[in-house]
């Protein structure tokens, strides 16, 4: 038996770590199909099983995220929508999965409507990061999932996020839209956030056998040398199949490619963060 015996100072040192704030990381791309809601249910499940806190934040009203891991919510059950229109606090919607040191912050198809409903807010970009302070403390890592849009949740993601994980799919248009994602990330970093920066570009739905996904690259590693993050997620069957038994591929086929891959990523965002 492992016994662990604990100085005054390191029980000090070990209380004040629970205490600090989590690093909060948007997933963010306005193209749609690049992987996004994929990579913040898997990488928030890598995090939990490295022992992290994590909390992931579905601020997409397709709840993609939050059916990935089995919570499907009826129309009388708050959810992100009610925290951000009416100012439900965030620890009364929180849901702890099955799944352990990973939460959830639900969403539903009636968020749609808080891209209106917010217009009229003071400060309509800070809601989502005001209404996440009274639990920053709690978590290790927050992840929040995106529309794919550059809409106002999306803006408030970034707002109260420390940085930018930018999904991308390695086809034609990718550089179009990495681009556009980059001078939003700018105009909220000198208008709104400027704390904020990129944690990496994450190429996802790899196929090494296409000539075109080996050309888009070399081409992102051209531009982003220092941006381009070393994991690349490679297409998976059974990274596919996940959602649709509600689980992360981590808990649903351990040994795949794509479980594999997502706790290398885990791997990499803890290692930029020390």
């Amino acid at each position: 038996m492992l016994r662990i015996i604990l100085t005054d100072k390191a029980r000090l040192t070990i209380n004040l770590d629970r205490h600090s704030l989590a690093r909060i990381i948007v997933i963010a791309n306005q193209k749609g199909g690049v992987g996004k809601t994929t990579t913040a249910v898997n990488l928030s499940a890598s995090l939990a099983v490295a022992e992290k806190n994590t909390l992931l934040v579905d601020i997409d009203p397709q709840a993609n995220a939050s059916s990935s891991l089995s919570v499907r919510l009826n129309e009388d059950t708050a959810c992100i929508y009610e925290v951000l229109t009416t100012g439900v606090p965030v620890a009364d919607v929180i849901i702890k999965t099955e799944y352990n040191y990973l939460s959830l912050l639900p969403s539903h198809i009636r968020l749609v409507g808080a891209e209106i409903e917010l217009v009229g807010f003071k400060e309509r970009e800070h809601v989502l990061s005001s209404a996440l302070k009274p639990v920053i403390a709690d978590y290790d890592y927050i992840l929040i999932d995106c529309p794919p849009s550059l809409g106002l949740l999306t803006i408030n993601g970034l707002t109260a996020a420390d940085s930018l994980l930018a999904p991308i799919q390695a086809e034609y248009f990718a550089m179009e839209g990495l681009t556009q994602l980059l001078q939003t990330m700018k105009l909220v970093q000198r208008r709104l956030n400027p704390k904020l920066k990129l944690e990496g570009i994450l190429l996802t739905m790899y196929d090494n056998r296409l000539n075109l996904a080996k050309q888009v690259s070399e081409e992102i590693r051209q531009y982003f040398p220092k941006n381009l993050l070393k994991t690349i997620v490679r297409r998976n069957v059974r990274l596919a199949e996940a959602p649709s038994f509600g689980k992360p591929a981590l808990h649903f086929a351990v040994s795949s490619p794509g479980a594999g891959d997502y706790l290398s990523l885990a791997g990499e965002i803890l290692t930029r963060s020390k």
